[in-house]
């Protein structure tokens, strides 16, 4: 370990059911995981005393194929945990019904750009000691129905904090929750300090539990919370009590966003709109919002990257110089630009044999497959997309994501796109590509022209994606949501669909939004006016990217909630 990075030096944990650290790693499904990812690279570079509790997901995340029809077939991920951490000596047990579980903790070092090393622990089940279906508690990532889900956030929330003390991380003073599948670090947490201090009355207890945990939530929609039966949390649970799990169920059932939220000192969510949003959900709770953002080196494609460390000495060091990018002449921007786009032109090409060109405009659009991130609004009305591109400029259009194995509607969705992509293979150019994952982010975002984001407002905590592609110079083409309220300047950092006043969306009105700013607005300025486009490139980086990094979203943590 880096010199002053010793255990009793670590005083912040971030508990994360995913950490998204390599693409060799399936140890994350999408964006929460890719983002606590980003929180420790940004950790490491700024050499914050923090150390990551998350689990091993021993068969990895979903590997995704796709058939003709646009059928997803799902695969196990062939990896070893081995090749990548080591294993520590610990061992910790966590009760479960009559019975205690082993956990095993593998450890991860991720480096700084100075040096400074951020451990992550995976946390694994996958133990001898344990019987066949305990074993299997970290094998699938959110798998399973929800006794399977609970047992994994026992594992993560109790097991977590036990396996850090295990470990010698003795002076640990903020323990961060990333979203509520870490909650029952709470509970570890209440029957320590009564243990602790049996002299400590119930609202002693309640704030000094308080006083060591924050709480960041992702999800602006009911439905994505986190619910367990009272009587399933009581079954599985029985080893703390009924007393300890009355304590933390709300009427019949024990909410782990709920229960985050009552025991947590400071409170956030991801954006401006979505810090609003929780705080109408869960009135009464302090919640305040810190906007998420992206490492600025790890998404920045290789082409960007030799322009920057060219032309802005200290950007990798302080992400906040990529303002300075104003002064770089829009031919370099254009070039590097060129060659990020080639690369993913290529790729393409060789996989799919289509024939895409380095010089049409290219769309880009990769999210998780669910329905109200709407991938298929650009396909609304095919006969007008058509249309302009055969009269505006020719569009080629470049799809990917996975569909949860669970999400039959979001499942179809790709079928009803691969239906799209057959019906206009004789006019426009589009393709989608399998199994959607950090290294295939890294060719996508960087190499098309316009990003493309339809979520349905409101439920868009933030996004992180058109922050990647801010990065790599890509003008973002967005629904009002999340972080694009406060990332749009129209016409100068991308374009806005659709209208601020309006809080809900409509398909249409959005669909028609959209196909308008192409045809008017994007495409003209693409193959008219090269200078403008360099512009708008230079300006999404300058204002975008100094900003919406994790390095600022990790200061903002360190003033507002783990050193306030």
């Amino acid at each position: 370990m880096a010199r002053g990075n010793k255990e009793e030096s670590i005083r912040i944990a971030l508990f994360s059911m995913e950490i998204g650290i390599d693409h060799k790693m399936p140890t994350y499904g999408g964006g929460l995981g890719i983002l606590a990812g980003d929180i420790l690279r940004s950790c490491a570079d700024m050499r914050v005393p923090i150390v990551a509790v998350t689990l091993a997901i021993n068969k990895g995340s979903l590997f995704q194929r796709l058939d003709d029809e646009g059928n997803q077939i799902e695969l196990p991920a062939d990896w070893r945990i081995d090749d990548f951490t080591t294993l520590m000596a610990p061992k910790v047990s966590v009760p479960i019904e009559d019975r205690v579980v082993k956990i095993q903790a593998w450890k991860y070092l991720m480096t700084g750009i100075g040096g400074y090393q951020v451990p992550v622990y995976f946390l694994d089940t996958n133990l001898f000691e344990n019987s066949t279906s305990d074993r299997e508690i970290t094998y699938y990532l959110y798998g399973g129905d929800e006794r399977y889900r609970l047992l994994q956030e026992i594992v993560l929330g109790i097991g977590g904090v036990r396996m850090l003390n295990a470990l010698g991380y003795t002076n640990i003073r903020k323990h961060h929750l990333n979203e509520g599948h870490s909650a029952l670090v709470t509970l570890e947490l209440i029957k320590k300090i009564k243990e602790d201090n049996p002299e400590y009355k119930h609202e002693q207890i309640i704030e000094s539990v308080r006083k060591k945990c924050i709480f960041t939530t992702h999800t602006p929609v009911q439905a994505g919370h986190d619910r367990f039966p009272a009587q399933l949390a009581k079954s599985l649970l029985r080893g703390f009590g009924n007393g300890e799990i009355d304590e933390i169920c709300h009427g019949n059932e024990l909410n782990m966003t709920l229960l985050a939220l009552e025991y947590s000192e400071y409170i956030n969510g991801v954006a401006k709109k979505h810090g609003e949003i929780s705080r109408n959900m869960f009135p009464g709770y302090p919640i305040d919002s810190i906007t998420n953002g992206v490492h600025h080196v790890f998404w920045t494609s290789e082409p960007f990257r030799k322009l920057y460390d060219t032309c802005i000495g200290g950007w990798r060091k302080d992400p906040f110089d990529l303002r300075y990018v104003v002064s770089i002449p829009k031919e370099e921007i254009i070039l590097a630009h060129a060659e990020a786009k080639k690369r993913l032109i290529d790729l393409v090409n060789a996989r799919h044999g289509i024939g895409m060109d380095y010089d049409t405009f290219t769309l880009g659009f990769a999210r998780r497959v669910a329905m109200y991130k709407r991938a298929d609004l650009i396909f609304s009305n095919p006969d007008r997309l058509v249309n302009i591109a055969k009269n505006t400029g020719p569009i080629q259009i470049i799809l990917a994501g996975k569909a949860h194995p669970s999400d039959i509607e979001g499942k179809e969705l790709i079928k009803t796109i691969f239906g799209d992509i057959k019906r206009l293979k004789d006019d426009i150019k589009v393709v989608f590509l399998e199994n959607y994952d950090m290294e295939l982010a890294k060719l996508i975002i960087p190499g098309v022209d316009v990003w493309l984001n339809t979520p349905k407002r409101p439920l868009e905590a933030s996004g992180t994606s058109g922050m990647k592609a801010s990065l790599n110079g890509v003008p973002s083409l967005s629904i009002l949501d999340g972080w694009w309220l406060e990332g749009c300047i129209e016409g100068v950092t991308g374009w806005a669909i659709g209208s601020v006043a309006t809080d809900q969306s409509d398909d249409s009105k959005d669909a028609e939004d959209l196909y308008d700013k192409l045809e008017r607005v994007i495409l003209p300025m693409f193959y008219s006016n090269g200078g403008a486009w360099a512009q708008i490139m230079r300006y999404t980086i300058a204002f975008n990217s100094s900003f919406f990094n994790s390095h600022r979203m990790v200061q903002q943590y360190l003033l507002n909630a783990y050193f306030p």
